[in-house]
């Protein structure tokens, strides 16, 4: 397995008054999880931090793609408490397509919890636009091979 393992803190405002990470703030976790592992970094990030992942996309502003979610997907496993130590986010490239790919997640326990535990599983569908025309463009050959050292089986719903 080639994942991505990326830590991700929980801010005390995702909590809800149930007293568990709200349903709308798990998809910023998922967006800040898939920003920090796929995005190409600016160059002054590379400097302060040689452990960054070779980029898969560079969505960035002014790079001439735009990243389009087009379908999302969660199914939460356990309630998640607000805790002090990063979640385990783990991603992966479950399917590529033509102009679009499925990234795969499963939001886990912090690293080293005992006993670990799977929080939320969840994909996420993106098509790459070229931002000029505003039209889905094809995956490069650069961003396909990115794209295939990371690839595995996609995320297993409970339900189809």
């Amino acid at each position: 397995m080639t994942r991505l393992h990326v830590p991700t803190r929980i801010r005390w405002s995702d909590i809800d008054a149930y007293g568990h990470v709200n349903n709308s703030a798990m998809l910023r976790l998922l967006e800040e999880a898939r920003i920090m592992a796929f995005w190409a970094p600016d160059p002054e990030e590379l400097e302060a931090s040689p452990e960054t992942p070779d980029p898969i996309i560079d969505g960035r502003p002014g790079s001439g793609t735009l990243t389009v979610i087009a379908g999302q997907r969660l199914e939460y496993l356990a309630s998640i408490p607000y805790l002090r130590r990063p979640l385990d986010i783990q991603l992966w490239i479950g399917r590529i397509g033509g102009a679009s790919i499925d990234v795969s997640y499963e939001v886990c326990s912090p690293v080293g919890t005992d006993p670990f535990e799977v929080y939320t599983r969840a994909t996420t569908t993106l098509v790459l636009v070229d931002a000029e025309s505003n039209r889905p463009r094809r995956l490069t050959a650069t961003e396909r091979a990115a794209c295939e050292a990371y690839m595995e089986e996609p995320v297993a719903f409970s339900r189809p």
